[in-house]
């Protein structure tokens, strides 16, 4: 059962290929199935299990990162080693894209025989190590079980006292402790008094100075305790929190057991106590976590809704396509923003995505400090620049070769961005009768959303727009520069794919 074949799926448009990859891992051994597009790959996978998917970047119908994203989303394969095989110079934006969609390496072409059988045969073996695993683990479970069962009328208690306290002198946030109920004496181990934060040679284990290290609001639990013990009662539990003389609090998990004399007394009192500050504090960062995530992608719908709602178009082709062009300039704002780890977005790196599938020609000038803004004001002044930009691919200076642009924007004393769009040489300009939906958008992004002014100039020679968007005073500021697009010193132009225009 261990060294039975697995599925090893090879997905690539080049029948040419697909040979050349069994050739060099048919000596794996391994069952290889060969898929000649995504849509193959993906009627394959939901029939059978595979240890190994190796798939092409380019294929026509779904590339392989979509492929991938589609593969992630069935619960089966979420876990499936995924490997990408590329003709071309990826950049480190496609590994990044890569991986997110759950790649765990990259093979670039001409591929060496060896090392892609050596890759695939690790992933190979960790995938049948893991079944094995899952095999033995629903065996051991089994087991655990049976025994337990077997066990729930033993003296479970006591062996679990003793091993509690032996851990706590091994682990350092564990005590242990023992009261003797007939003449109220203490002891407490060395995990008891580190969890305490007290000196032994200097505190004195009492009931009285127990009581004044428990939190004031937690204060009635020891008295609770020995209540209950008090009507016959075996066992205790509790959470209740320590403060330190120090001040620092200690949140802990008590468990108590009782020793009952033969005629039904209550003669001693053992217990052991758990520090749980770190879950604790993982547990609040955890839920601060899902909430800032909830609130995040709440933003990011919201203001995809609203594109859907208020896009505009004469037919269906036109629609999908003015969507498609917003979707991605909030698509790309998000990257920036995913690269930072949402701590914000400089305004040159947003500008620069928008314009560098237009700047080859030298057609585009930006000039501006560097600013970092908010997470929200970034996303929102994306879409409005991304409109600015398609009404003059559509329409204005971009739409001529002889035209040109020039962005710039400085922060004013008053903590307002002024971004200035200016245009020249395309087309001749006349004011409209009436705000089209491009114009609409920015003004209602600004304006609306950022509490900002969206100013239109609709010169002759050229468009002028103005927007003015407060910031935080945090926004940070470096040297002036001047430069056509794009601003990046290797050459590269980062979120260069083409956009649609609306």
């Amino acid at each position: 059962m261990d060294h039975e074949k697995v599925n090893i799926l090879l997905v690539d448009d080049q029948p040419a290929k697909l040979l050349a990859y069994e050739v060099i891992l048919k000596e794996l051994g391994e069952n290889l199935v060969a898929a000649t597009s995504g849509r193959q790959a993906l009627e394959y996978l939901l029939k059978n299990e595979v240890a190994v998917i190796l798939m092409d970047v380019c294929m026509p119908e779904l590339d392989g990162f979509e492929l991938a994203a589609m593969i992630r989303e069935h619960p089966r394969f979420q876990k499936t080693a995924m490997i990408f095989i590329s003709a071309i110079q990826v950049s480190d934006i496609d590994r990044l894209r890569g991986y997110e969609m759950g790649a765990v390496d990259y093979v670039p072409v001409p591929v060496i025989p060896e090392v892609l059988r050596a890759k695939i045969h690790v992933f190979v073996e960790l995938y049948r190590k893991t079944r094995q695993l899952e095999r033995l683990n629903a065996e051991l479970e089994h087991r655990v079980r049976a025994r337990t069962s077997e066990l729930e009328e033993s003296t479970a208690r006591l062996v679990e006292s003793e091993q509690r306290r032996s851990m706590a002198i091994a682990a350092g946030k564990m005590g242990s402790w023992d009261w003797d109920w007939v003449n109220g004496d203490w002891m407490w181990d060395e995990g008891q008094y580190q969890i305490c934060g007290v000196d032994p040679k200097q505190f004195q284990v009492t009931s009285e100075n127990i009581q004044n290290l428990l939190h004031p609001q937690d204060a009635n639990q020891l008295r609770r305790a020995f209540a209950q013990f008090a009507k016959g009662a075996t066992s205790y539990e509790t959470e209740f929190r320590f403060v330190r003389p120090d001040g620092e609090l200690r949140w802990c998990v008590g468990t108590a057991a009782a020793t009952i004399d033969k005629n039904g007394r209550v003669v001693r009192v053992s217990g052991v106590t758990v520090d749980i500050t770190e879950r604790k504090r993982a547990e609040e960062r955890q839920n601060l976590l899902t909430r800032e995530v909830d609130h995040r992608a709440k933003n990011a719908l919201a203001l995809a809704q609203s594109i859907v709602r208020l896009t505009r178009a004469q037919d269906i082709t036109a629609y999908v396509r003015a969507v498609e062009g917003r979707i991605s300039a909030l698509a790309r704002i998000h990257t920036i923003l995913s690269l930072s780890s949402w701590q914000g977005a400089k305004i040159k790196r947003l500008v620069d995505g928008e314009l560098s599938p237009y700047s080859a020609g030298g057609q585009i000038k930006v000039r501006g400090s560097e600013i970092q803004l908010e997470p929200a004001t970034a996303q929102t002044l994306a879409l409005a620049f991304h409109e600015l930009v398609t009404n003059s691919v559509k329409y204005g200076a971009l739409s001529v070769e002889q035209g040109r642009v020039s962005v710039r924007w400085e922060l004013q004393d008053d903590d307002v961005l002024t971004l200035v769009w200016e245009e020249t040489g395309g087309p001749e300009v006349h004011k409209p009768a009436a705000r089209g939906f491009g114009t609409r958008s920015v003004i209602a992004s600004i304006e609306s959303q950022l509490g900002g002014q969206a100013l239109f100039d609709w010169r002759s020679e050229g468009l002028i727009c103005r927007l003015l968007v407060p910031v935080t005073p945090q926004a940070i500021e470096s040297e002036l520069s001047e430069q056509p697009t794009p601003l990046v010193a290797n050459g590269t132009r980062p979120f260069a794919a083409p956009m649609r225009s609306l």
